[in-house]
């Protein structure tokens, strides 16, 4: 129980987030109207993203330091559920827009900013699979990691907000906290970005223990 802690809070944050964000009280905006509550599953995803990604990068960077596999392990399959909440945040982003902008996909910067940096980290599970070496596919997967993590924030953080935008917060438009005044948003966001980081990281603790129990099995039979 005390090391299940965590796993029974991201439960009980998801289930909040789900009940409170359809059925609680939402901030009347014009032409987002019900369609804000997607801010509690598309924005929060992204966070949860970002926060995993870091932990990635520094899984990676540790690995370079020690050589040591096991940090490669945390740093794949952190990467691995920071894409899957990645492309879960641009579905999500692509219903909300086609009730807000009309369409599901309007060529706006930081939409295709996030379908590049996506794609990038798609390139990287490519990269990684095309190398059979298991020391030098970590080294270089950390290297490309780190370069990767270094790209994708300034393309979906910095260059949409040098051109217009439709994206709150972003080329002249308000962010939400310019409408948000009365924090009914915010008593569900927080603990949003909490529980999907939290599931993203149970995701990836499994995966990291099949991996080390798959690479356990292979080590005996090569032995025997």
């Amino acid at each position: 129980m005390r090391q299940s802690w965590w796993k029974i809070l991201a439960i009980a944050l998801l289930l909040y987030t789900l009940i409170a964000g359809l059925l609680m009280e939402a901030p009347r905006l014009p032409i987002l109207n019900e369609t804000i509550r997607a801010l509690h599953f598309h924005v929060t995803m992204w966070f949860g993203m970002i926060l995993m990604l870091v932990i990635s990068v520094y899984y990676s960077i540790k690995y370079l330091r020690t050589n040591d596999i096991r940090n490669d392990d945390l740093a794949i399959e952190f990467t691995n559920s920071a894409i899957l909440f990645g492309v879960l945040g641009i579905v999500t982003g692509m219903l909300w827009a086609k009730f807000t902008w009309g369409d599901y996909w309007s060529s706006d910067p930081k939409q295709n900013a996030a379908a590049i940096g996506i794609l990038m980290y798609f390139a990287y599970l490519v990269l990684r699979n095309s190398l059979s070496d298991s020391q030098q596919r970590a080294r270089i997967g950390a290297i490309y990691n780190i370069f990767a993590f270094a790209a994708f924030i300034p393309l979906i953080f910095v260059l949409p907000r040098l051109t217009d935008s439709l994206h709150p917060g972003n080329g002249g438009n308000p962010g939400f906290n310019a409408y948000d005044l009365d924090s009914k948003l915010r008593v569900v966001f927080y603990p949003a970005i909490i529980g999907w980081t939290l599931l993203g990281s149970w995701i990836a603790t499994v995966r990291v223990r099949m991996r080390r129990v798959e690479r356990t099995i292979e080590d005996r039979m090569i032995n025997s």
